[in-house]
């Protein structure tokens, strides 16, 4: 008796060290493990994600409109370690999801394996078939992905969502959706003391887009581009006053729904991301310089002989062949007939070194802050001191200088609202901010008296009873293989109006057009038809009789 109550301890007391000793080893020597597999687990199955904030566009009267939310759609998974037969299992779920059999078999067979993704955003048929199969292992749930539902509407101002590159979940990539990913992103659940943290959500945002605008301003835009046969372009909308971008749109684009079935290239934002030269565009800014220097006026004549001469190089006058030289004529002149000559004339009245600072003054050489992502700044290097003449000469008509759309429709949004350079702003919950003034209120209305008067002359892009400014600009575009420039065109139209009290800055940019497609008849029409919408959208009455 005594002897078998004593063998009894002993097993007791041995069944107690071995649950002792697994114990010790679950929770000190592979804890880490456990809870590493714990935390992957949650990590993989999207517990612990954050639910992304929305954004929104806002139209005239302050009604917001979803750009980019969250959407429940079907995701099919398999537990490995709770399938019976991997084999049968496979040969059963390869047609109804379109995956070879060996591929599910190899994933069915992870005998340890509880967590693996089959099919993500799953058609609802497929779903269906699969919980109607009611196998053992193989599973459906709802999972919330980025949703766009606009599709490509305004798609290098969103970006997209997509895995990081760093981990598991995924974040915001391009667009808003990368600048402001903490914002909008939140934080994830995490594990702390064995405990799960709960998550927090992001934080809406709200674009200063106006969907209305935005979709027209895309719609000419790529009419424009499909019916001239160019390459892409760009299009902008700004309020002067304020700095908000009401569109920007660029081709080509993308849906951010699909972003994979688009090339890495048009991912990138052409309005902030690229320079080009602009052209004669370039020439009322040059003009605003000369003006607010002193050195000439709008009055201020001189004589043209279609070219001038200098380092041993020649500038023409793009239209001296069918023109010929224009003779004595006022800087009013120079911009109604974009006359290459009297923008020379007007730089080296001013000075290179005068003329330099108005072009880093009106920002053409730094970023804008717009609150985008990559955004880069112009580029100003062949204005230095050690370069000939003719690169500043080039300079004042737009060639030779290289400036993003972005820094160019926010120049003349600072012509436009009497001289302050705006800082340009998407997020609708930032105010205004005047970064400098680049010039004088009374240089700015003569520049834009300037541009009213090219507009009236030439007749395509005036609209009854409106005072319209603008000014045209063709460049051709560098061969960066073989040196010095390409056959081929970037035309481009910034106008404002009405000039009374403008509402609105416009900037068309077209690509990789034909020598014989000038911007005249190219991009005014475009120009004319989008202020046309804006004008009756914001219902703003006429400002002439």
């Amino acid at each position: 008796m005594v002897l078998r109550f004593g063998v009894l301890i002993v097993v007791l007391v041995l069944a107690h060290l071995l649950l002792f000793f697994q114990v010790f080893q679950l929770q000190i020597v592979k804890g880490d493990y456990y809870l590493a597999q714990a935390e992957s687990e949650y990590s993989a199955s999207g517990v612990l994600n954050a639910t992304r904030g929305v954004i929104y566009f806002v139209d005239k009267a302050g009604k917001q409109l979803s750009a980019a939310s969250n959407k429940d759609l079907p995701m099919i998974y398999a537990v490995p370690k709770a399938i019976e037969d991997a084999s049968e299992a496979a040969n059963i779920f390869a047609p109804v999801l379109n995956k070879p059999v060996a591929a599910l078999e190899a994933v069915f067979s992870k005998s340890g394996d509880s967590y693996e993704v089959l099919v993500k955003k799953a058609p609802g048929e497929m779903a269906k078939q699969v919980d109607d199969l009611k196998i053992k292992g193989v599973y459906v749930k709802n999972e919330t992905y980025r949703f766009y539902p606009l599709g490509s509407m305004a798609s290098h101002v969103l970006g997209f969502v997509g895995p990081a590159s760093d981990g598991p979940g995924e974040i915001g990539h391009y667009g808003v959706e990368e600048f402001y990913e903490k914002e909008l992103g939140g934080s994830a659940g995490t594990f702390l003391h064995n405990k799960v943290v709960a998550t927090t959500p992001g934080k809406d945002l709200v674009l200063t887009i106006d969907p209305n605008i935005q979709s027209e301003a895309e719609r000419i835009l790529n009419s424009l581009i499909s019916v001239h046969g160019a390459s892409g372009g760009s299009v902008m909308v700004e309020d002067p006053k304020t700095g908000k971008i009401l569109a920007m749109g660029s081709y080509p684009n993308f849906d951010p729904n699909n972003y994979s079935q688009s090339p890495f290239a048009d991912f990138l934002n052409p309005a902030t991301q690229q320079i080009y030269e602009p052209g004669s565009v370039f020439k009322i800014i040059t003009m605003a310089a000369g003006i607010d220097s002193g050195k000439i006026t709008p009055d201020t004549t001189y004589y043209d002989s279609g070219s001038v001469t200098l380092n041993g190089k020649t500038i023409q006058n793009y239209d001296l062949k069918t023109h010929g030289p224009y003779g004595k004529a006022t800087i009013t002149n120079v911009i109604e007939h974009s006359i290459n000559t009297g923008a020379v004339f007007a730089e080296r009245k001013m000075g290179r070194d005068v003329f330099t600072n108005y072009l880093h003054n009106f920002g053409f050489s730094e970023k804008t802050g717009i609150g985008l992502p990559g955004e880069v700044g112009g580029d100003l290097r062949r204005l230095s001191s050690k370069e000939p003449d003719i690169a500043f000469a080039t300079a004042s008509y737009g060639q030779g200088v290289a400036v993003t759309p972005i820094e160019l429709v926010n120049a003349v949004a600072a012509i436009a609202n009497g001289g302050n350079l705006m800082r340009p702003y998407l997020d609708a919950g930032l105010h205004p901010k005047i970064i400098r003034r680049v010039v004088k209120a009374d240089t700015a209305q003569a520049v834009t008296g300037m541009m009213v008067s090219a507009v009236d002359k030439a007749g395509i892009a005036t609209i009854s009873g409106y005072s319209l400014a603008g000014k045209t600009g063709s460049a051709y575009i560098p061969d960066f293989k073989k040196g010095g420039y390409t056959d081929k065109l970037i035309d481009s139209y910034a106008g404002f109006g009405p000039t009374s009290n403008p509402r609105f800055v416009i900037l068309f940019k077209v690509n990789g057009l034909d020598q014989s497609q000038l911007a005249a008849t190219i991009i005014v029409p475009a120009f004319r038809d989008l202020a046309q919408f804006i004008l009756n959208y914001y219902g703003i009455a006429p400002d002439r009789f």
